[in-house]
């Protein structure tokens, strides 16, 4: 018996093995497969073991590869977007059918779309990636500075006018016919000096603003930073609001169970399926909103498509996903419509406080 299995073993790693697998224990393959841009293998390249289909059983690994650029390109587009035929499968069922999605998904089938938080942070991605080169949103710090120095200069310059103008004014005789006009010059130059100063973007030392403290360290700090540059610090809530935009997704949870907490058979995890799905939607509707605006669509397209989407799209996420009535979702509807306002207001503080350290 030992003979026998040594000369099986023997055929095997020298004969039949070998030609199923290419060349070497791992199956590499010979440099006119390389060349061709295809590697020709019978085993995983990864683990080395024999393949029986598409993929291997061991470790997953595709089992065909190529090493053509056209295979890094996909490798990039999916690495990075999650650029691939279930996105599209994906993306009309989020805009026309969200609640069978979520339904879907939750219910085991999931590898006919994008996940939750691989949508989300699409998303994400994609609206920091349009509105940077749109030039949708605030101005730089940098932009927000030279503004400010602008307006500083121009108080400075106007102030100097307004000192010339009393100056010649407190010389001239009180029947000199030049003193009306002189006058009606210091009174446009006193308004134009108020005006100037009355401006929210002032940079640090703005003249004319007053400290309020409620004695409370971090909360003082925080109102001293918008007060010295508001612009700034607007700008530092619009680029932490994409950093942190994951909070949504926890603040959101407890007034979602809050709907349901009778029901038993809806847990924690079907709650956070439908509001990441719900989001993702949200910030592709707000980026489209967005874009509209940005090259001059009519109003009533990007109000309607902000007022009456949003509510439209999670009744029918709440109806489907949940397999409620239509009374059922209604309510609940005007429930959630109230806490996305309480749940908005809790992230931009939020936001904010994270944003003054």
């Amino acid at each position: 018996m030992s003979e026998f299995g040594d000369a099986f073993g023997t055929a095997v790693e020298g004969g039949l093995f070998a030609k199923a697998v290419g060349r070497g224990s791992k199956g590499l393959p010979e440099a006119a497969e390389l060349q061709a841009g295809h590697f020709d293998e019978g085993a995983c390249l990864n683990c080395g073991t024999a393949l029986t289909g598409n993929y291997c059983h061991a470790c997953g690994q595709k089992a065909h590869l190529h090493r053509t650029l056209g295979a890094f390109l996909h490798d990039l587009l999916h690495g990075a977007l999650h650029f691939e035929g279930k996105t599209w499968k994906t993306l009309p069922k989020l805009a026309l059918k969200p609640g069978q999605l979520t339904r879907r998904y939750i219910e085991g089938e999931r590898a006919s779309f994008v996940s939750p938080m691989g949508l989300f942070l699409f998303s994400v991605f994609l609206m920091f990636a349009v509105f940077q080169i749109a030039g949708i949103g605030l101005s730089t710090p940098a932009q927000f500075g030279s503004a400010s120095r602008d307006i500083t200069h121009a108080i400075e310059n106007l102030e100097r006018e307004r000192a010339d103008l009393r100056a010649e004014l407190s010389a001239m005789e009180p029947n000199d016919p030049e003193r009306s006009e002189t006058q009606a010059d210091l009174a446009r130059v006193e308004e134009q000096v108020t005006t100037l100063n009355s401006l929210p973007v002032m940079g640090p030392g703005a003249k004319g603003q007053t400290q309020w403290k409620s004695g409370i360290g971090w909360f003082d700090k925080t109102i001293k930073k918008w007060n010295d540059n508001p612009n700034l610090m607007l700008y530092k809530l619009q680029s932490n609001s994409y950093k942190f935009s994951w909070l949504l997704i926890p603040l959101s949870l407890p007034f979602v169970w809050l709907l349901f907490f009778w029901k038993r058979r809806f847990r924690a995890y079907d709650h956070a399926i439908f509001v990441t799905y719900s989001i993702a939607f949200m910030s592709l509707l707000f980026i489209v909103i967005s874009i509209l605006v940005k090259v001059g669509a009519p109003e009533w397209l990007s109000a309607g498509l902000a007022f009456i989407v949003p509510p439209i799209h999670i009744y029918k996420q709440l109806r489907h996903a949940y397999d409620l009535n239509r009374f059922s979702a209604y309510w609940r509807l005007a429930l959630l419509l109230i806490f996305i306002t309480i749940i908005a207001s809790l992230f931009i503080q939020l936001v904010f406080f994270l944003g003054a350290f």
